[in-house]
């Protein structure tokens, strides 16, 4: 009988045993996180009100996501930093939702900066560059605290082309010291651009809802093109840069990227609003909107003059033929093509590269004071000989663009002063802005870019042609759209016009998104071969 109920006891613990021991491996077995591909900001919304789900949930889905498909699986490396503080901040989002508090349409939607956006928290912001890999700012950027206003949460920070891809000739996009080398979805051994690189990714491959770029030339747009997404670029001064690791004042802006318009649009009007510590920021008064969505309309393309900039596709016959079909699909939702010639590119680009030698040097120095005792260097002169010491920095390609920019004196220089004068003239009065009032145009569209390039660390990056330079040098609006596929891999259309005029924008990349549905979601192949 003893021995009997010993038996009995023994079996019993033992089946305990094994009941937690299963319970275990179903902890450390990744969760089902499919529920979130492709879902939109408002089905996310939707989720919360239903109870559906909660912030916390979706916080612990998203972060399931990137342990599972970017540091393993694909192995995209698209995100460099993951907020430690993400589920806490979820649950204060959680409470307050059933408290009856509602901060607006980004409450509770996760969002990643690029790690060029300081954040006053547990993450450093590094620029991708090992120097500032133990970088804490003491503020936020303005971004950061209107994100965190909205009531989104801060998910963590994406990898880039290291100081925002200006540092080197023959630069890989997608490799920093910090982070290594970012990853195409679509196709593993592709490029996919940068300088967002990581944002891009990790909003194509739904690692988030939204994602933070920022751009100077391209770093927003093309990541959008590589990584079949939206990308927004707006006019410089709706959106603050202060707290953002310059190159540019001049060019430099942050913008939204996500996978469909209507979420792109969401986020922008929860960014805008005039900061004082940015001047051109103060030009925005009474230009900028806290809500883009009324502007989400599908008939968007219908009566609107659209002008074709002639040869902008050439670069590529595939490209072409895409292009060819998009001008035919705004022509069926009722807008009138106009072909027009394209500004003399002589007329600004090295004027505008002299403007970003002289600027980066003067913005990157002030960012460096401002991080004060705790800057591991204080300018640009001690990053040139840190960087010469250092094992990674060096390792694939140069540091010429920085030593070509230590070179320049202050923003005083007649050269730089004469370079400015130049390069606005030539992109505003005498190009965007003149093509659109003599052809009475609403927007001006060409492809973003070719498909991705191999990744090549040896050679660098093998960019065919794109459409970024004339916006982004006049700092006006564009927004990317998908525009189909090549093969395997995603190609983007650009729409872009005069400053601020972004509501227009929307509504036009929304009618021709809606119409033509060209987002597909990645599907992670080792090659296209």
């Amino acid at each position: 009988m003893n021995f009997s109920i010993k038996k009995i006891g023994i079996l019993t613990i033992a089946v305990a045993l094994l009941a937690e021991d299963c319970k275990v491996r179903e902890k450390e077995k990744p969760a089902d996180t499919s529920w979130l591909e492709e879902i939109t900001i408002s089905q996310l919304q939707q989720g919360y009100r239903e109870g559906r789900f909660t912030v916390k949930d979706v916080v612990t889905a998203y972060i399931d996501r990137i342990e599972k498909i970017d540091r393993s699986g694909p192995t995209l490396n698209s995100v460099i930093t993951i907020n430690p503080d993400a589920l806490t901040i979820a649950e204060e989002l959680d409470a307050e939702l059933s408290g009856g508090k509602i901060r607006g349409p980004m409450h509770g939607i996760p969002v990643i900066l690029k790690d060029n956006i300081d954040t006053h928290d547990k993450m450093p912001n590094s620029a991708g560059a090992t120097v500032l890999r133990n970088s804490f700012p003491e503020t936020d950027s303005y971004i950061a605290m209107k994100l965190r206003e909205a009531g989104a949460v801060i998910l963590g920070k994406s990898n880039l082309s290291e100081w925002a891809n200006f540092r080197g000739m023959h630069s890989t996009s997608g490799w920093s010291g910090v982070g290594g080398l970012t990853k195409n979805p679509y196709v593993l051994d592709r490029n996919p651009c940068g300088s967002s690189s990581g944002s891009g990714v990790a909003v194509s491959a739904n690692l988030c809802m939204i994602a933070i770029g920022t751009e100077t030339n391209g770093s927003i747009v093309c990541p959008s093109n590589n990584n079949g997404i939206v990308g927004l670029k707006p006019t410089v001064g709706l959106l603050s840069r202060s707290g953002i690791i310059p190159i540019s004042f001049t060019q430099d802006t942050p913008g939204p990227m996500g996978r469909t318009v209507e979420d792109v649009a969401i986020c922008l009007g929860t960014l805008t609003g005039v900061d004082t510590s940015d001047s051109k920021s103060v030009a925005s008064e009474g230009k900028y909107l806290t809500d883009y969505s009324k502007y989400l309309k599908k008939e968007g393309l219908n009566g609107k003059r659209i002008g074709v900039l002639k040869g902008s596709a050439s670069f590529h016959y595939r490209v072409d033929s895409l292009f060819a079909r998009a001008v035919e699909d705004v022509k069926k939702m009722g807008g009138t093509i106009i072909e027009i010639d394209p500004p003399d590119e002589s007329a600004y680009e090295n004027a505008s590269w002299q403007v970003l030698l002289y600027e980066f040097k003067d913005g990157l120095n002030k960012y460096l004071q401002r991080l004060g005792s705790n800057a591991p260097v204080k300018n640009l002169k001690e990053l040139i000989e840190f960087n010469k010491s250092d094992p990674v920095e060096l390792r694939y390609f140069d540091q010429k663009i920085f030593e070509l920019a230590e070179e320049k004196g202050d923003l005083n220089s007649a050269e730089y002063r004469e370079s400015l004068a130049k390069m606005l003239k030539a992109t505003r009065e005498d190009g965007i802005d003149k093509l659109m009032n003599e052809n009475r145009l609403d927007a001006i569209m060409a492809p973003t870019g070719s498909p991705a390039w191999k990744t090549d660390l040896v050679l660098g990056d093998h960019y065919m042609g794109g459409s970024s330079s004339l916006a982004a040098i006049s700092g006006y609006p564009a927004i990317s759209v998908p525009m189909g596929f090549i093969d395997n891999l995603p190609v983007g259309v650009t729409f872009f016009g005069r400053a601020w005029s972004e509501p227009l924008l929307i509504e036009i990349a929304y009618g021709y998104e809606q119409a033509t549905k060209h987002r597909k979601a990645p599907k992670y192949l080792l090659s296209d071969n």
